[in-house]
């Protein structure tokens, strides 16, 4: 029987209607390519990271890419990174001419291991790619000194990581580069879009042109372009609802902290020995990781009563519920097969890819939501 509840999907962007309102603004205004909005929401980002300096893009895929090229890496070179992401993470190593090496996960944070990170490392190795799945960050302080002893750079692919913290400061206003996505169903939104936080102006400098084919301004005395760049500017209709997000990040931040502990209390202490999945790990105050709860993903029992796609087919058509998976393991799409990956050589992340599920979470949802999910959850795997 089919739920007569109104559907409840596992993500749904916010947008305000003064932020509407700002949008029919540069509509109107004739400027809506990049121009004052992307500069003032480059500008409110920097204040907010302590004031690195901080570019947006068009997308959170070539924010990685590009900070890879102004680090130098490129034929020859070797990063490492997860394959519990989604598959841009990997891509944009093989974008430059690098070559993607896998480290398994730590079953724990669904992060990367970063034991395997440091025995993966070889003369070739000239960056790390670490993922913040699910917003929450891994242990900084450990990746930064193995970054520092093999004289590494580190592109955070924190997508998903926009107000979190680690030991009370924000991710982005420390480290190295720092990347940020803006797609539709992160905790902030400008449609599709991204950020990258850098080290100096130098290198902001040198961001501008891969985001801009390339091309030095030099006004009426004409252009030259020195590197080969692409057109990944971001737009001022996009920066208007980002600054109209970014107005709320404290309490979209606030709230999703509030849903994730909900769940926890809704499937209360005993969930995981009736049930056999598994919970996030809990990082609130207390822990130096502290998340910001982008997505609440379970771990399905290897061996429950029901398979991925048949729980995933319950939630839906029993409860009308939303749901989805973060991430299928990268290592095992036919592209990266082809590379000579496999079955068996990542065995931590291929289980996780197999079982994971993403439950509703996003900004509008009420504590009474997350108690419609739950009971699902538990009518589905608790016999």
């Amino acid at each position: 029987m089919t739920s007569a509840l109104p559907f409840l999907p596992f993500s749904k962007p916010t947008i305000d209607e003064a932020t509407i309102a700002a949008v029919s603004d540069v509509l109107r205004s004739g400027w809506i390519t990049s121009g004052p909005k992307v500069a003032a929401f480059e500008a409110q980002m920097s204040e907010y990271f302590g004031g690195r300096p901080v570019r947006t893009f068009n997308s959170g895929t070539c924010t990685m890419e590009i900070a890879l090229r102004i680090a130098g890496i490129g034929a020859g070179d070797e990063v490492i990174t997860t394959s519990i992401s989604w598959v841009a993470t990997a891509n944009v190593i093989i974008e430059v001419g690098a070559t993607p090496v896998f480290a398994d996960i730590d079953p724990a944070t669904r992060n990367i291991d970063l034991d395997q990170v440091e025995a993966a490392i070889t003369p070739r190795t000239k960056a790390i790619i670490p993922v913040y799945l699910s917003g929450l960050p891994v242990d900084m302080d450990r990746l930064y000194a193995i970054a520092s002893k093999h004289k590494l750079r580190v592109i955070e692919d924190a997508a998903q990581a926009f107000g979190s913290e680690w030991n009370g400061k924000r991710i982005g206003s420390f480290g190295d580069f720092v990347s940020f996505s803006f797609q539709a169903n992160k905790n902030i939104t400008t449609g599709e879009g991204g950020a990258l936080v850098l080290n100096n102006l130098e290198e902001a400098r040198l961001a501008e042109k891969y985001r801009l084919q390339g091309v030095t301004r030099s006004g009426v005395d004409g252009i030259d372009v020195d590197v080969l760049g692409g057109k990944y500017n971001m737009s001022d209709i996009m920066a208007a609802i980002g600054l109209g997000q970014f107005a709320n990040i404290a309490n979209i931040t606030a709230h999703r902290r509030n849903l994730a502990r909900h769940y926890y209390q809704a499937f209360g202490p005993d969930f995981e020995a009736r049930s056999g999945a598994q919970l996030p790990l809990a990082a609130f105050d207390t822990s130096k990781a502290h998340s910001n709860y982008h997505l609440f993903q379970i771990v399905l029992p290897d061996h429950g009563p029901t398979t991925r796609a048949d729980f995933m087919r319950a939630m839906q058509e029993r409860f009308n519920i939303g749901t989805g998976y973060h991430y299928a393991p990268i290592h095992l799409f036919t592209l990266y097969r082809e590379r000579g990956f496999k079955e068996g050589m990542f065995p931590v992340s291929e289980k996780i890819g197999r079982l994971t599920v993403t439950l509703p979470m996003f900004y509008a949802m009420t504590t009474a939501d997350v108690d419609r999910a739950v009971a699902a959850v538990k009518a589905i795997l608790i016999k």
